[in-house]
């Protein structure tokens, strides 16, 4: 069902409704969105007063990108998400069906999403039944975020490694300015010459450089501070959302493929990330990984079908085992726990587990195996829980905190679980 609205500035918007199917028992959208710091991540944007979600989204056949607000509906018995999307009077058969696609991929609304999140529930209930310690693993949804197309996230998976999460953040969110700075001169140019883009496929351009603005877009934040105000009008949910002004979507591999190097590093502060981005995009392009395949390939999750993955992602320029293991849990995969520094800090800080890198994922496995094929729902509902327990709730949060979201401060501070103890026991 599609419905086209007036907003109150002239542009017009569509209403979709996306059917929950088998996930609409106890699905819940804050759950299953504020459920991994991806959804952090540029150009993701949870608004906590509407409780809506809101991000450009590419579709496909033929190209057209739109803004997209997903909210769910107050009424316990509803069985739908709606889907404001703004940018389109019209959405074709296609666009339609990519629209559907990715909102499901990043709310892991499948089949087989869902018999995992059910399956991992029964788990929990069988080991740890009303356990008053173990609520954070009965109230986790079970669905970790992710992006709306894999190669999204294989590069954020790139973006985590080895910096901290404020680091991760400016990069996403200058990847996603740059992406409106490529989108704007191939627009301006096209304007001035209406055959100026190249009809040949991408791959024959590769010496062809996008010259990109040395100027640095800066995204004014229309983030509120309130409290939250659970009462949110229809007419606001329709309104246009104003949090991605000089911000495009995330760029895709044919944008990136024909970028400079050093102008991509210096750009977008990524450092050494720079050369294996541009690499990944560049593979992608000429058709060496194939995106669709590695989809279908993980639909069966077995044993014996992430070894195989493993060793294709593991022959990626960068791809070593912590973005591995990233990207296939992105992918479905819950058995491996990606493990690094901030790994340690949890089992030390969480479990009184002295361990190292070269120790750490024999610990994690010890740790958690009683939660497989889980393992890693287990391990980050616990981490979830303590980060939220650190810093408040998650979901709640405004965007200029999500920086402050460090391993270092979550070392410098004890968790405020054991505050509230000690509090207790001198009263």
């Amino acid at each position: 069902m599609a419905e086209q609205e007036e907003n109150g500035n002239g542009s017009s918007s569509l209403l979709v409704e996306l059917p929950l199917g088998e996930a609409v028992e106890g699905f819940d959208l804050e759950k299953a969105i504020c459920s991994h710091g991806l959804f952090m991540l540029a150009p993701n944007h949870w608004d906590p007063i509407s409780r809506s979600f809101s991000r450009p989204l590419r579709l496909t056949s033929p190209p057209l990108t739109v803004t997209v607000r997903i909210s769910q509906p107050p009424t316990s018995s509803s069985s739908t998400l709606y889907l404001r999307v703004y940018g389109a009077s019209s959405l074709s058969p296609p666009h339609r069906h990519s629209l559907l696609n990715q909102v499901s991929r990043m709310l892991r609304l499948s089949e087989s999403e869902e018999n995992k999140v059910r399956e991992f529930r029964s788990i929990v209930e069988a080991l740890h039944g009303d356990e008053e310690a173990t609520e954070y693993l009965r109230s986790f949804s079970g669905r970790v975020f992710r992006s709306p197309t894999l190669f999204e996230d294989m590069v954020k998976c790139i973006l985590l490694c080895n910096c901290q999460f404020s680091r991760t953040l400016s990069m996403a969110k200058a990847l996603c300015e740059l992406q409106f700075e490529i989108q704007h001169q191939i627009s301006s140019s096209k304007a001035a010459e209406d055959d100026f883009i190249p009809k040949t496929p991408a791959a024959k351009k590769s010496k062809r450089k996008l010259r990109v603005s040395k100027v640095s877009m800066r995204l004014e934040s229309k983030f509120t501070e309130s409290k939250v105000d659970n009462s949110v009008s229809d007419l606001q949910l329709s309104q246009e959302p104003h949090d991605f002004v000089g911000m495009g979507s995330f760029p895709s591999p044919e944008e990136l493929a024909n970028l400079d190097e050093s102008c991509l590093a210096k750009r977008c502060n990524l450092g050494y990330r720079a050369s294996r981005i541009l690499k990944l995009a560049q593979e992608v392009v000429q058709g060496n990984i194939q995106l669709t395949q590695l989809e279908e390939d993980c639909k069966e999750t077995s044993l014996s079908s992430y070894d195989k993955l493993s060793q294709r992602l593991r022959q990626i320029d960068g791809f070593g085992p912590f973005t591995c293991a990233n990207v296939l849990m992105c992918m479905g995969f819950y058995h491996v726990i990606p493990a690094d520094s901030e790994t340690i800090r949890h089992l030390k800080q969480v479990h009184s587990k002295s361990c190292t890198v070269q120790t750490v994922g024999r610990d994690v496995e010890l740790i958690y195996a009683k939660y497989a094929p889980f393992q890693f729902l287990a391990y980050w509902a616990e981490m979830w829980h303590f980060y939220g327990q650190r810093f408040g709730k998650l979901s709640e949060l405004p965007v200029s905190d999500y920086k402050h979201i460090t391993a270092s401060n979550m070392k410098n501070k004890k968790i405020a679980t054991r505050k509230r103890s000690k509090t207790s026991a001198e009263e």
